[in-house]
């Protein structure tokens, strides 16, 4: 069951006016809140979290390239790869409000 869902265009991480490209192979620092949600999970629930780069056809495609979607080429759009890192320097991670 899908509890939350939304959509961040990676190029308006920092700003919505200034849209920035990622630097391929680049830890780049992106920070993503969700709109609050209560929602009980009852012992043995699990949470998956999907990170992706495009949730197509639910939103429009992702070209995958630093461009103007709307007005993209068919040869515009690339393949894509997102990472999640796990090391002690470098790590992803989700934080999750616990009301008790």
């Amino acid at each position: 069951m899908l509890v939350r869902g939304d959509v961040l265009r990676g190029k308006f991480r920092d700003s919505l006016a200034r849209p920035e490209p990622y630097v391929p192979g680049k830890v780049m620092q992106t920070t993503f809140d969700l709109q609050a949600a209560l929602h009980k999970f009852k012992k043995g629930h699990r949470i998956m979290v999907q990170i992706q780069s495009t949730w197509f056809p639910m939103i429009d495609r992702n070209p995958g390239v630093f461009t103007d979607i709307y007005h993209a080429k068919e040869s515009d759009f690339r393949k894509t790869t997102q990472r999640v890192y796990r090391s002690a320097k470098e790590n992803s991670f989700l934080t999750i409000p616990v009301l008790e």
